[in-house]
């Protein structure tokens, strides 16, 4: 039976109490924990990752993990805006990674983002002119890194990936414009959080077996 690492024991732990702490409102809790999930996975990719992946991963979850502490508070528009500068530098260097490994976009990925992406741009605009341009910014490094994930070629779980990133980042627009009560805006950010955490993992762990020479014929990671 494979063992399980300690980075994702506590990569799972704190992605448990980070989404607590948000639906809860214990945002002590985010404090201590939130900035643990994209830290456990850099310190996996400097243990397990290969080459100039590694410090592209690394450098990138160290931007994420600043990005997780800028937005322990959903609602200050400020951070919100520092967060998502933060979160961009990440989404280049996972563009970086995917592009060195042969990533291309395809139609079935790039319509739906492209439309997905000017239709929050115009909410945005109309609903939150403050925080629209920096926004739609990030969105399109976001579309640009998820569009290169759902590449078929890369495989399941890297495509996975993809579409839980884009899911949770669009649920972060629907929670700003539309949600009103503390309850319903709890539950969102707690939905937002869960799915950006699986989405971290699922990507960071694909782009690793990239790195490392999988046989996607048999999806079996050469790394140890």
């Amino acid at each position: 039976m494979a063992r399980i690492a300690l980075e994702h024991i506590v990569f799972a732990g704190a992605t448990a109490v980070t989404v607590a702490g948000a639906v809860t409102g214990r945002e002590r809790w985010q404090q201590v924990a939130k900035p643990l999930i994209a830290l456990a996975l850099a310190v996996r990719a400097l243990r397990k990752g290969r080459g100039p992946d590694r410090a592209l991963l690394v450098g990138g979850l160290a931007a994420a993990t600043l990005g997780d502490v800028l937005l322990i508070d959903p609602d200050d528009d400020t951070k919100l805006v520092q967060g998502a500068s933060s979160f961009a530098v990440m989404q280049c260097a996972y563009t970086v990674v995917l592009t060195r490994h042969g990533a291309r976009p395809t139609a079935l990925a790039v319509v739906p983002r492209v439309l997905g992406w000017a239709g929050g741009g115009v909410l945005l605009k109309k609903q939150a002119p403050q925080v629209a341009a920096p926004l739609a910014a990030y969105g399109l490094t976001l579309g640009t890194a998820t569009t290169l994930a759902s590449d078929p070629a890369l495989g399941p779980s890297m495509n996975v990936g993809a579409l839980l990133f884009t899911g949770s980042d669009a649920l972060i627009v629907v929670r700003r414009l539309f949600l009103r009560s503390e309850r319903a805006r709890a539950i969102a950010e707690g939905v937002i959080l869960a799915s950006y955490a699986a989405a971290q993992l699922f990507l960071v762990e694909s782009m690793m077996r990239l790195s490392n020479g999988v046989d996607r014929r048999e999806g079996r990671p050469q790394y140890r």
